[in-house]
């Protein structure tokens, strides 16, 4: 237990990864280059700073994320306890204030007496003592050049994109309206902001999205950019076809605006960013048009016509391994006993399945070092079925993964009814996870399951 772990990057993996083999009693490095060197899209130096939605996605017992959230909760997760803590009004949607839930996880990571944080760059991965990788997307250039010259293979990467934020006081309420779609969580005026768009209304906002100016992509350019289908930036959906917004992330099902009495042709969601309710973010409006130009097309939404925005839409560079080629599910390089990697780089996507990675790194490391038996998570779990799908599936076709239905193995019995089908899923994915943890008897893993978080100090 003398032997110090190194974990890179203090990431929503890495600090999940430092502390749960600090609270196995390893002796934990945990180096995080901010703010000796900065990324470009964080703005702050705290650890687990959330740069894209504030969303850890749907927290529904049935749904792909909630199954997965629920997992995660199983295994004594710290950062979920922390995202619970800082949860803000988000429907059926776990989201969080930014501030409060990095602040939480900066407290408990610094103040933790086996951790210690260094801030600085690490410029080439270590190979002499036992290491966890969990650099995210935003990798330096110096230590993703060192991982690409030890892993043999090109690295493969795409584009990604982050929504504006607008202060909440400047929407106008005579054009929007308080409601979740369906009515889901929502006990009074509703949780999400919606800014209703008419069919006339909508095609304009589409047409001045396919003609806008964006900005170059500096860093890796190439003429045709590889975008995580779940982060495609709207002016990239707008010229896919004049609807695909409508059918997007502006769908309006399940909204009636009250103004009108009737389902709008479009809509544009917001989402509270901070506990205190002043800012909101736009749902699933990456972007990366010019700053300007940006601020003028989304000011014709309506509601957003005289909008204080605090944070434009921006791109940035993510990238991630080869998985299938590189790690075993456990999260461990093929090429080095000690070396594991965790997080975005992995190829996994989500706040929550960042997370899971992280966890899943420490616990087989933590075990290996004890000599103990790895731990893969079983297949029907949602945890097992996503570490298994960006390590088997084909190298040659590899793209990120994130938590969803399709990846699960098939129900034993054939269901018509969809609702029943998501509720069977959750439930073998529960059932499967408690036994899977019995077996596995981790007194550390249960000790934090069953410890309340205390508020930061």
């Amino acid at each position: 237990m003398t032997q110090t772990i190194i974990v890179i990057g203090g990431g929503l993996a890495g600090s999940e990864a430092a502390w749960q083999l600090a609270e196995r009693g390893h002796r934990v490095r945990l180096y995080e280059m901010r703010p000796v060197k900065t990324t470009g899209a964080h703005v702050s130096q705290r650890l687990a700073e959330l740069v894209c939605s504030n969303s850890l996605g749907s927290k529904l017992p049935d749904r792909a994320t909630g199954i997965l959230q629920n997992e995660m909760r199983m295994l004594g997760s710290l950062l979920m306890r922390c995202a619970e803590s800082a949860a803000v009004p988000a429907g059926g949607a776990l989201a969080v204030d930014r501030r409060r839930f990095s602040e939480q996880v900066t407290s408990r990571i610094s103040g933790h007496p086996n951790i210690e944080v260094l801030r600085e760059e690490v410029r080439e991965v270590p190979l002499t003592q036992p290491a966890i990788v969990a650099t995210g997307p935003l990798t330096s250039p110096a230590l993703a050049q060192d991982i690409g010259r030890l892993t043999g293979e090109d690295y493969l990467y795409f584009y990604d994109a982050i929504s504006p934020i607008v202060r909440a006081s400047s929407v106008d309420m005579k054009r929007a309206f308080r409601a979740n779609r369906y009515g889901r969580g929502q006990e009074e005026a509703g949780d999400y902001i919606n800014c209703p768009l008419e069919r006339d209304e909508y095609y304009q906002f589409v047409q001045a999205l396919k003609t806008a100016e964006t900005i170059e992509l500096r860093d890796f350019e190439r003429e045709d950019p590889n975008f995580f289908e779940g982060c495609v930036p709207i002016e990239q959906l707008a010229k896919r076809g004049d609807d695909t917004l409508a059918f997007g992330p502006m769908r309006p099902v399940g909204l009636k605006n009250p103004h009108t009495g009737r389902r709008p042709h479009a809509v544009v969601q917001l989402r509270q960013d901070d506990l205190a309710g002043d800012l909101y973010n736009i749902v699933g409006f990456q972007t990366n048009i010019r700053w300007k130009q940006q601020k003028e097309i989304l000011c014709l939404i309506p509601g957003l016509e005289n909008a204080d925005f605090i944070r434009m839409g921006q791109m940035h560079r993510n990238t991630f391994l080869n998985a299938p080629a590189l790690l075993h599910s456990t999260m461990r390089f093929r090429g080095k006993a000690t070396l594991y990697f965790a997080g975005q780089i992995t190829g996994v996507e989500g706040y929550v399945g960042n997370i899971a990675t992280g966890f899943l790194a420490a616990l087989n490391l933590s075990r290996q070092l004890k000599g103990l038996s790895k731990w893969v998570p079983p297949a029907e779990t949602m945890l097992g079925a996503l570490c298994y799908y960006v390590t088997h599936t084909d190298p040659k076709h590899f793209q990120p993964m994130k938590a969803n239905l399709g990846i699960l193995p098939p129900l034993e019995t054939k269901i018509k009814d969809k609702a029943q089908r998501k509720r069977d899923y959750a439930a073998r994915a529960e059932k499967s996870m408690l036994a899977s943890l019995h077996e596995l008897q981790d007194v550390s893993m249960m000790r934090q399951f069953q410890a309340p978080l205390q508020e930061t100090p």
